[in-house]
């Protein structure tokens, strides 16, 4: 069945439009298979493909320039025994990049070190950028490996803001983040940097008619 946007699909294009069209409404493969009457093992396995490709074309993003905010944010059960906060116990570390008035980056880290955070740092912010960040021992020496400025606010202190120094936006996507994933239920480890991926996608297309942006990116680059 010929099918632009999905190859050797057994799925017509207006059923396969109508499924991309309940996806960014951000429905669940549940709900998506009532509606469609496919299958939830065929639309679980579609929304899948998707979350695959956005992560593809997460990859292919240019390294962010101007100014950034840089967090990290810890995902995962509310209440765990042992430590809290940084290196929290049995949870899911997530880097964060946002670039103001523009797009944010996320990645899954092993922990919180200046090492593991500047290696994300590096190899995804411009040089020529302007970093704020909160009073992490992580972020020390990025001046000193050749960024512009580097500004920061001591939430140890009870300090969120200085004037133009704060990090409210990559706060604002960690808040998006968490409160887009409790519709899952718990999202299960082994797939949770899918999903991690598909909502930074939606938060960077915020203001766009995702829709339309899935459907131009499928006939570029088909499942």
């Amino acid at each position: 069945m010929n099918n632009k946007y999905y190859k050797r699909s057994k799925i017509s294009e207006a059923k396969f439009r109508q499924l991309i069209r309940y996806f960014a409404m951000d429905l669940t493969a549940t709900n998506t298979a009532k509606l469609t009457g496919l299958s939830r093992r065929s639309v679980t396995d579609i929304y899948g493909r998707l979350r695959g490709k956005i992560v593809e074309w997460s990859i292919r993003e240019a390294p962010l320039e101007g100014t950034i905010e840089v967090d990290e944010s810890y995902f995962g059960p509310k209440r765990i025994p042992g430590k809290r906060g940084r290196g929290a116990g049995g949870k899911t570390i997530v880097f964060g990049i946002f670039k103001r008035r523009g797009n944010v980056y996320t990645e899954i880290v092993p922990d919180a070190k200046k090492k593991t955070l500047q290696r994300v740092i590096r190899g995804k912010i411009d040089l020529r950028s302007v970093i704020h960040s909160d009073g992490w021992p992580g972020y020390n020496g990025l001046v000193d490996v050749g960024y512009d400025k580097h500004y920061r606010v001591k939430h140890g202190g009870d300090e969120f803001a200085r004037g133009n120094q704060h990090i409210n936006g990559i706060e604002s996507f960690w808040s998006f983040a968490k409160r887009r994933l409790t519709q899952f239920n718990g999202v299960p480890k082994h797939t949770f940097f899918l999903h991690l991926k598909e909502t930074e996608f939606r938060f960077n297309h915020r203001n766009n008619n995702l829709y339309n942006i899935l459907l131009k990116l499928l006939r570029e680059d088909p499942l």
